[in-house]
Order: structure tokens, then sequence, then C-alpha cells
């Protein structure tokens, strides 16, 4: 899993050939503790599907571009381009739905 942070955003995110899930999260946060294994479960089962972290405490302004106002917030970027963006939390179902449509 990336840690996402400004100085690597483009390169592991925009730049990336194949789909990235990038969480928004929070340590304090505690759903977004409870979606850290999901997250986990994923990478292991999607390995087409890169997941990248970005701690919105340390990284205000990329939390601000995406216009994160509450966490976990889920954005799904194919080709550098914003597909989906999901907010709260979600079981391992329902975001395998989301992101099953952008691996091929």
């Amino acid at each position: 899993m990336i840690h996402g942070t400004s100085d690597n955003f483009e390169r592991e995110v925009m730049q990336a050939e194949g789909p990235v899930l990038v969480d928004f999260w929070a340590e304090w946060c505690g759903p977004c503790q409870m979606i850290a294994p999901v997250l986990e479960e994923l990478e292991k089962e999607c390995p087409a599907l890169k997941i990248c972290k970005v701690n919105v405490d340390e990284n205000m302004e990329l939390a601000q571009s995406y216009k994160v106002v509450a966490i976990p917030f889920l954005v799904l970027f194919q080709s550098g381009e914003v597909k989906e963006k999901i907010t709260g939390l979600q079981s391992k179902e329902d975001l395998l739905e989301v992101i099953n449509k952008y691996i091929s």
C-alpha cells in the first residue's frame, strides 16, 4: 500500500496506468481504522488495483483539492481521472462492485 503525499501523488496516482483507489483518512478516525483491513484485503485480492492512503492531517492541500469534507473518503482514479467518489465506511462487497467496473 502506497502512502500518498503531495510529493508523490502525481507519480503514484495521476500517472498510474491502472486504477488507483485513494483513501483519504486520519489516525483519529474510527471508521478509517475500520476500513483499513478491508482495503488490505482488496489489495491482496485485486492485484490490478493500486491503493494509496493519504493522511488528511499531513496532506491538507491534497484533501482540500479533492474537496474532502468527511472521512474515510475514497476516490477511484483511472488514467489520472476521477471516476468514483465514496464517502464513509463501506463493505468489501460494495467496494468491489465499484472497483470491478474499472479492472479489466
